[in-house]
């Protein structure tokens, strides 16, 4: 959603770089570049200004003049000040003391009400809530129908007494949403759900048909929570529609759909400033799973490029099981192999992750591989599953049965070629690699302590594993066996002290004075059998 101006943000910080101290003129020109990267982002003009007249200020005070690195400081005041315009703090729901809890969901037609509200369902219900859906739009064609099969996904049950509208679109009001409302409330405190979430009605556009009705219903059901959802692709519209629901309904939060499509969504970052309500969750993909809380610093992160790994955990923590984390944890330290078996857990566990390209862009720098996440395919988690699969369980367990025609038989059963077969296999013994450096203690590949391909460090590189340096060859060494011979001998009574070491000074390093070394007895010498006659000894 936000590429365009997390590039834009981040090819204006590159200009600081390197500099020691920053001029008038570099900062009025980075808040210029600044200013018209939100502005392209269509950013409300009013917060635009706001923004970068806080930005100025104290890029030009004494808080960046004297810091030891100006340009990095510059960067941590656009992430403040984006912190700010996003809502300054992470809003939880509040939860009324006596159960149930009624959230009341207000929006324009297709911003994505119905869906969010399977997904903010999904989500209380694995906190250990109970709530109850309730169908309370019945002006849009088969809204009831998608609300009970989307609270069906979800595993919620839903409180629906009137089929809705059931043909073509109609600016006749159908049924009572009020008293669907009201009675819903009523359901919930009878069957003890804790939480209550009314799904209303919308329109193309605000009308007064549309707020007299959510008004209304908000003072039927008295909500403890009115999250207004909208649409983060709409553009300049979105704060003029939130400045209309705020004062025909008074929401207390805003909740962001869409956030990941294409459009360059930044009049949804207006949309905090301008009402004073906070944005709560946002809506990330089609998937009821595809839903997050909305917590302001970590999204200016993801503008700036410096990525949002505290999400990523979270997401990580969800997704993964345990037991077999445990698992893993258990071979890795008793120094057992990595299998193929192994790997294709792993990368289950990872598909349970969801979309690839969403977990990698949360990493701080993917901003610059855009192109290579985007050229990502999906699929290739599943391709490696088909070819695991089609391997039994000896070759899973021992790769290197893999010859060549059973590599035609793996492929053959996968769909897929050899090339992809030998593929596997390569980044399987990278992985392998890696797991058995780390059960010896060495640490990542990658990080220090336990660096192959790096010399000088412990674990550095193939010929690591004996010796640190190769031995020193012997310069000019020669190609006839006997001159050879006689270079290793003058060679080694260097070594010792003989006569072919000849020091500056009176007194060797082996207690042997004057200027004409006495030849060594090398038979007093405890040397190898056969080794006195190659060093010349009688």
């Amino acid at each position: 959603m936000f590429n365009s101006l997390s590039d834009r943000l981040t090819a204006t910080f590159k200009n600081l770089r390197g500099r020691g101290r920053l001029s008038e003129a570099d900062i009025d020109a980075t808040v210029r570049e600044i200013r018209r990267a939100l502005l392209d982002a269509d950013v409300a003009v009013p917060v635009v200004r706001e923004f970068t007249a806080a930005v100025r200020e104290r890029s030009l005070s004494a808080e960046v003049s004297g810091a030891l690195n100006p340009a990095q400081q510059v960067v941590k005041i656009v992430n403040d000040e984006l912190v700010a315009i996003l809502g300054g703090q992470t809003r939880p729901l509040r939860f009324a003391k006596t159960p149930p809890t009624v959230i009341m969901l207000a929006g324009l037609q297709g911003a994505g009400k119905t869906t969010l509200a399977g997904k903010l369902a999904l989500a209380l219900r694995e906190q250990g809530h109970t709530p109850l859906l309730v169908a309370a739009d019945l002006q849009r064609p088969n809204a009831v129908t998608q609300l009970s099969v989307v609270a069906e996904r979800a595993g919620v049950p839903v409180y629906a007494p009137h089929p809705g509208n059931q043909g073509a679109e109609t600016d006749v009001v159908i049924g009572d949403p009020v008293g669907v409302a009201r009675d819903g409330v009523a359901e919930a405190k009878v069957k003890q759900h804790d939480v209550v979430i009314v799904d209303t009605a919308g329109r193309l556009g605000v009308d007064q048909v549309l707020m007299q009705q959510a008004s209304d219903i908000r003072d039927a059901v008295q909500p403890d929570e009115v999250l207004f959802v909208i649409d983060a692709m709409i553009g300049q519209d979105a704060v003029a529609t939130a400045k209309a629901f705020e004062e025909g309904v008074d929401f207390t939060g805003v909740v962001l759909s869409k956030l990941d499509g294409d459009a360059r969504g930044g009049a949804a970052l207006s949309v905090a400033t301008v009402t004073g309500r906070p944005i709560m969750f946002a809506s990330t993909g089609e998937k009821l799973t595809d839903f997050e809380v909305f917590h302001p610093d970590r999204m200016a992160s993801r503008i700036l490029d410096m990525g949002d790994v505290l999400t990523l955990i979270e997401q990580a923590e969800k997704a993964f099981d345990a037991e077999e984390a445990a698992k893993m944890a258990a071979k890795v330290e008793k120094g057992e192999d990595f299998t193929l078996s192994d790997f294709l857990v792993q990368m289950q566990q990872m598909k349970k992750l969801g979309s690839m390209k969403k977990m990698l862009g949360m990493m701080p720098g993917m901003g610059q591989m855009r192109e290579q996440l985007e050229n990502f395919d999906e699929r290739e988690v599943d391709r490696v599953q088909a070819l695991i699969q089609s391997m039994t369980p000896a070759e899973r367990d021992n790769p290197k049965l893999i010859n060549g025609s059973r590599r035609a038989r793996i492929a053959r059963g996968s769909g897929q070629t050899t090339t992809a077969v030998n593929q596997l296999l390569e980044r399987f013994g990278q992985a392998q690699k890696m797991m058995r450096q780390m059960s010896k203690g060495g640490g990542m590949p990658g990080m220090p302590g336990g660096v192959p391909g790096m010399p000088g460090m412990p674990g550095g590189g193939k010929k690591a594993r004996g010796k640190q340096a190769p031995a020193k060859k012997v310069k000019g060494k020669s190609g006839n066996p006997a001159k050879r011979a006689q270079q290793e001998r003058e060679a080694m009574q260097r070594a010792l002290g003989g006569p072919a070491a000849k020091p500056s000074s009176p007194g060797s390093a082996f207690g042997m004075g004057g200027d004409e070394p006495a030849e060594q007895d090398l038979s007093k010498l405890q040397l190898p059998d056969g080794l006195d006659k190659l060093l010349g000894g009688r």
